[in-house]
């Protein structure tokens, strides 16, 4: 029976602590400025801001320039045409290809359209004809613009010179002429082709993991700072214990990102009509293990901090690499294996690739159960991570205290 009272009073003096650690981390996060703007202002304008750069989806009237030797109608007929399209705006009709060239070095246009002198010559005489593009590939959407909108022209063209020179009487022959294979276009999970819809759901998920390594790292670098010996926790009775101090910290990041990623998840992506089709449910259990790995593994490797400016240093550099070593933004079958292994390590790829899949193209849980499961096996590693960098300090701190005691 006392054995019974004695663990029941220990039980009860845990929960306590927990509260009283969970209470001090909540207090501290709201009076650290630097913190805040990691856990609240960060998260809440860096997703408008990217959302709203990005939300005309695609670039539209891209400036080209045009040296035509042709001066046929066909060349005329053909440069009308592409200056239609939404693409692509000719701005300038250049004297020859040193003119042209002068324009794309001040800026004035990303690309030249170049109608070589035998350009309707070659055509009249049944032969291929050459039109050739020259592109700023330092804008890859401006290259894609100039690219998409002179193909599309000359598909068309080559269609009506195909009629044109065939000996058909009826529509049907026109069409089958033109088109031999009927094809139908259907762009899936990216209807408008847009920048936004592929690239912002990947950043949204990118953006909880960065902020909190930042934020919990800049807070652990406090702690240091203010601490004599340079302890991750204070001499204190309530933070005697692992569990409760790592559960105690825990829940304080758990709290306040539930609202983030609520905001950064659901909240954002409406305001700017991105492409939405997930289940909340199933999103709502993918987040809770995305979240606490994030949250266990910012914890872990808050042990790198030695200071506040220190974090900065370790991790906001690695936010860019993480987004090319997902899968996203630089196609997964071509990553190396090396580097693939090493996006494992990262609560952000599998966050990536499971939100991407549910929330862009309508998997289910059960369809994303790889990334799902992954997850929690990140949030199990990292924890049991955690508890040992925090079990290493606060033995530290019990040895300074008894040897100060000593004393």
């Amino acid at each position: 029976m006392k054995d019974n009272r004695n663990l029941w009073q220990r039980a009860v003096q845990g929960l306590r602590d927990l509260l009283l650690v969970f209470v001090a981390e909540t207090k501290m996060t709201y009076k650290d400025m630097g913190v805040m703007i990691f856990f609240v202002v960060v998260p809440l304008l860096y997703p408008l801001l990217y959302s709203y750069i990005y939300n005309n989806e695609v670039v539209r009237e891209v400036p080209a320039v045009v040296v035509d030797e042709s001066l046929s109608a066909t060349s005329r007929d053909y440069l009308r045409r592409v200056d239609a399209t939404p693409d692509v705006e000719i701005v300038a009709q250049c004297a020859d290809m040193q003119e042209a060239q002068r324009s794309l070095r001040r800026g004035d246009a990303y690309g030249i359209i170049y109608v070589p002198r035998d350009f309707d010559a070659q055509l009249a005489l049944g032969r291929q004809a050459t039109i050739s593009l020259y592109c700023d590939m330092s804008g890859l959407l401006y290259y894609k613009s100039i690219v998409l909108a002179n193909t599309a022209v000359s598909l068309e063209m080559n269609s009506e010179i195909k009629i044109e020179r065939s000996s058909n009487t009826t529509a049907r022959q026109d069409e089958l002429t033109a088109y031999p294979i009927a094809y139908e276009e259907v762009p899936i999970f990216n209807p408008s082709g847009g920048f936004a819809s592929f690239l912002l759901p990947a950043v949204l998920i990118l953006i909880i993991q960065q902020t909190l390594l930042l934020g919990v790292g800049l807070s652990a670098g406090t702690a240091k700072e203010r601490s004599k010996h340079h302890d991750l926790v204070p001499i204190d009775d309530h933070y005697s214990g692992t569990l409760r101090v790592v559960l105690g910290k825990s829940l304080c990041y758990f709290l306040v990102y539930m609202l983030v990623s609520f905001y950064v998840l659901g909240v954002v992506p409406r305001i700017f009509s991105l492409v939405q089709i997930g289940q909340a449910s199933d999103l709502l259990l993918f987040a809770l293990p995305y979240l606490l790995a994030c949250i266990f593994f910012a914890m872990a490797a808050s042990a790198l901090v030695r200071n506040r400016e220190t974090c900065m240093l370790l991790f906001v550099f690695t936010s860019v690499p993480l987004l090319f070593i997902s899968g996203i933004s630089w196609p997964g079958a071509a990553i190396a294996p090396f580097w693939k292994y090493v996006s494992y390590l990262f609560p952000s790829t599998m966050g990536i690739n499971g939100f991407v899949k549910m929330n862009n193209m309508g998997a289910t849980l059960s369809e994303v159960a790889f990334e799902f499961k992954a997850l929690w096996i990140q949030a199990g590693v990292y924890f049991i991570a955690t508890c040992w960098v925090y079990y290493i300090n606060i033995s530290r701190s019990r040895s300074r205290a008894l040897e100060m005691q000593a004393e």
